[in-house]
């Protein structure tokens, strides 16, 4: 598999700094315009655009845009890209980066149909690329790159890595860990469709190994099992390094969905208690509330 946070961490000057850049698939409709800039102003290498039918034409006057995704790959050598199209037309977009051989590809449309989500997921495992998302708000290295949604302000860099369902509570958990001295070395939103590209445990992967990181910080919800897998890894490890977490959704009533598609408990499976005692199980507190977070985390690493 792609090393997600080498590909991410390119810095300019370096000698493979081109094959770092990232293409906005989308980039002239509404939503990928607006977000397209905040990545620049933010500092991303965004290298190019692809809407079919408005190739030759300029983004901000400085960023190509390309018809398809293998014309603006073959032009930049980009490895990245982040998809803002309909969800109707997620499968297709996405089989056209993977197809020119994109290895990162940071999916942003949710109510993505699972079939569809399945099928370019067996693509990304063919091509050995990684997904992230559907309806993910995106993945940053603070300081350094923002591929994705979310606002700048609550993340600053430092050396804990924060995986979550959740993009909102991603930037409010960074923000009370920045407040709390806590800068963050990655974040990563997997996304809340019921099937995502990366799962928290393989989020986990991509972090896991990181050379100077100090503590993890998991952000789940109710729906799925994917916090218990992750629970589970973490104890087969003997990972060692201060974890805390926190379930978004204890008091969702059962069978009913709670805004995300995925976040649903159907009888016991995806429910808070299990999420929360198979945390405890792994020796990974559970916060009750977000502001916890950074409390529970300064008292594991002192320990």
């Amino acid at each position: 598999m792609t090393d997600i946070f080498e590909l991410l961490k390119g810095k300019p000057g370096d000698a493979d700094y081109e094959k770092k850049g990232v293409i906005v698939q989308g980039i002239t409709g509404s939503y990928g315009s607006v977000h397209a800039k905040q990545m620049i102003s933010y500092g991303t290498n965004v290298v190019a655009g692809v809407t079919p039918g408005k190739g030759g034409q300029k983004f901000e006057e400085t960023v190509p845009i390309y018809n398809s995704m293998q014309e603006a790959v073959d032009a930049t050598n980009a490895k990245i890209s982040i998809l803002f199209v309909p969800a109707k037309f997620f499968l297709g977009a996405a089989k056209d980066a993977l197809n020119s051989g994109i290895k990162l590809l940071v999916a942003i449309p949710e109510h993505v149909p699972i079939r569809d989500t399945m099928e370019a997921l067996d693509l990304a495992k063919q091509k050995g690329a990684v997904i992230i998302g559907p309806n993910t708000p995106g993945i940053m290295i603070p300081e350094l790159i923002k591929i994705g949604i979310m606002p700048p302000m609550p993340f600053k860099a430092g050396k804990i890595a924060v995986l979550s369902k959740s993009g909102t509570l991603l930037y409010e958990i960074s923000d009370a860990l920045t407040n709390a001295g806590f800068g963050q070395s990655i974040t990563i939103g997997i996304g809340g469709d019921p099937v995502n590209g990366t799962r928290l445990i393989d989020a986990f992967e991509m972090v896991k190994d990181i050379s100077d990181l100090e503590g993890l910080v998991i952000v789940g919800e109710i729906g799925g099992d994917s916090e218990e897998m992750l629970a589970q890894k973490i104890i087969d490890l003997g990972f060692k390094k201060p974890t805390v977490a926190y379930i978004a959704g204890r008091a969702a009533p059962k069978e009913k969905r709670m805004g995300h598609a995925g976040a649903i408990v159907m009888g016991n499976y995806g429910s808070a208690e299990s999420k929360v005692s198979m945390f405890n199980k792994a020796n990974i507190p559970v916060a009750k509330r977000p502001s916890e977070v950074p409390v529970l985390l300064a008292g594991k690493m002192e320990k």
